[in-house]
């Protein structure tokens, strides 16, 4: 995952905005800082890489969240910068405007190897290498007594999300615990799409249909792992071994389809597998797949935090209380429990 100065392009009249903190390891830790007041920030672990235009509000906003960002300092460079554009219906088209640096198992330092859980964003070949050399270097660590598994999330890159990367993709889901497109992404593997024609809206039983056809193949090492798919403003779908349900996304859109508090969309999934792997892992008595609901709750209410704003939501200390955008994040979450409780599954 990786930090990026991105430029966003949105349908008009709406004016353009530039030099934006983005990229899916800004967003995803993001997500996982939400739920991780001090001293627990230090456990959110995550890589930068600082380029000669790396300016020092980036820096403060970093410092401010007190998490365990490792910044690789390369001068010679720019730091990476993206191109975003949106069209009908939240859909995004993205670009590098510059090289970016691959991140991979070389860049964790011994503390990150040792982290309880990982959200990898990848193709199906590079999600298997990954997940087989961090195991491989955590080994390393300790050969004697070797830390407990990890759990792996796998969000798979969206341009590789097509039927000739199938095969590749099964291979990935034996080595991942949950596997986590949107989708869309997920309706491309199999050649699909997965809105109404008539509505354009996310046709739930084929994305169901679809999950289900991965559970059969089989996925994480014991077959016990989930497929969360995440499709925006309609909430997200669990699919675990021995249950399944949907969950509505926290801002509801109003009859014409859009949402007062919904700024901007980027950076919501990420978000959302941000709160989604702390919830996996502190969302019950002992970090594991039987936490997913939970997780996928956190990972719905760190998302709703990602998108009321162009960029970053805002952090300020009240009293001693974390305001993010003027709201405690277990205040929303306890709010957001209730209407869970008494969701329809559609």
């Amino acid at each position: 995952m990786r930090l990026s100065i991105d430029e966003i392009h949105y349908q008009p009249p709406k004016p353009s905005v530039t030099d934006i903190i983005g990229g899916a390891g800004s967003y995803s830790a993001l997500g996982a800082r939400l739920f991780s007041a001090p001293p627990s920030s230090r456990s959110v672990g995550w890589v930068v890489d600082a380029g000669s235009d790396f300016s020092d509000v980036i820096r403060a906003i970093i410092h401010q969240w007190e998490t365990s960002c490792h910044i690789r300092e390369t001068p010679k460079r720019l730091t990476t910068r993206g191109w975003n554009g949106y069209g009908d219906d939240e859909r995004r088209a993205f670009r590098y405007l510059t090289p970016k640096l691959r991140l991979d198992h070389a860049a964790l330092t011994p503390a990150l190897l040792l982290s309880k859980s990982f959200h990898l964003i990848s193709s199906p070949t590079r999600c298997v290498d990954l997940v087989t050399n961090i195991l491989a270097l955590r080994e390393q660590l300790d050969p004697i007594t070797p830390p407990p598994l990890p759990l792996f999330i796998w969000e798979p890159v969206p341009d590789l999300c097509i039927p000739e990367e199938l095969s590749n993709c099964i291979a990935a889901l034996r080595h991942v615990d949950v596997v986590s497109p949107n989708h869309a992404e997920l309706g491309g593997f199999f050649g699909h799409s997965s809105t109404d024609p008539n509505t354009g809206e996310v046709n739930h039983r084929l994305v169901e249909k679809i999950c289900d056809a991965w559970m059969q193949r089989g996925i994480g090492r014991n077959n016990n792992g989930a497929v969360v798919v995440r499709a925006g403003r309609m909430g997200c779908y669990l699919r675990m071994p021995d249950k399944s349900a949907w969950l509505p996304a926290y801002h509801q859109p109003h009859h014409n389809g859009e949402s007062s508090k919904v700024v901007d969309p980027t950076g919501g999934g990420n978000g959302f597998l941000g709160g989604f792997a702390v919830g996996l892992v502190r969302g019950g008595a002992v970090p594991g797949l039987q936490n997913l609901e939970t997780a996928a709750i956190w990972g719905s209410v760190a998302a709703s935090f990602a998108i009321e704003q162009v960029g970053m939501p805002i952090l300020v200390q009240d009293a001693g209380r974390e305001m993010w955008n003027g709201t405690q994040v277990q205040e929303r979450l306890h709010e957001y429990e209730k209407r869970v409780e008494k969701y329809v599954q559609p």
